[in-house]
């Protein structure tokens, strides 16, 4: 199982996410998604639904019911697109932007301890192993509408 990719993504996986709910989860009450979706949309203000699901895999119910719940905690607001009035644009509200930095700032703590194990050189490789695995995944979606994972500098 130790050769299998799979498995061991799973099991590294499974660390990062206790790690992550003791830290951040429990006691900022954000899910895994919920983090990456404040994340994305803080990288991406006016990003819309479509963007984000298409992005992170998600179906659309399941994307709109997970904003649902941000913008009833006063996170995220939707304003509708002038350009397309199917959709929605998102952006982080004061308090979301507030409570995703408070969690940055504890992930960067966590992540250290995560990777406490590895050398900055196998930092360093692991990250672009996994970057090279998931740029591959969005190689065949070129849409010009696609939104980034990346932060956009200051």
């Amino acid at each position: 199982m130790r050769r299998l990719l799979g498995y061991c993504l799973a099991q590294a996986s499974a660390a990062g996410n206790r790690v992550f709910d003791e830290h951040i989860g429990t006691p900022l009450a954000l899910r895994r998604v919920d983090y990456t979706i404040l994340v994305l949309v803080d990288a991406n203000p006016d990003a819309t639904n479509r963007q984000l699901a298409r992005l992170l895999g998600l179906s659309m119910p399941y994307l709109t019911i997970t904003l649902d719940k941000l913008a009833a905690r006063g996170l995220v607001s939707r304003t509708r697109s002038e350009a397309d009035r199917r959709s929605s644009l998102l952006r982080l509200t004061d308090e979301g932007r507030s409570l995703l930095r408070e969690a940055e700032d504890i992930a960067a703590t966590m992540e250290k301890r995560l990777l406490a194990p590895l050398s900055s050189g196998e930092r360093a490789l692991l990250f672009e192993l996994l970057r090279k695995v998931w740029v591959s995944r969005h190689a065949d979606s070129r849409d010009p509408a696609s939104i980034s994972a990346r932060r956009k500098p200051a």
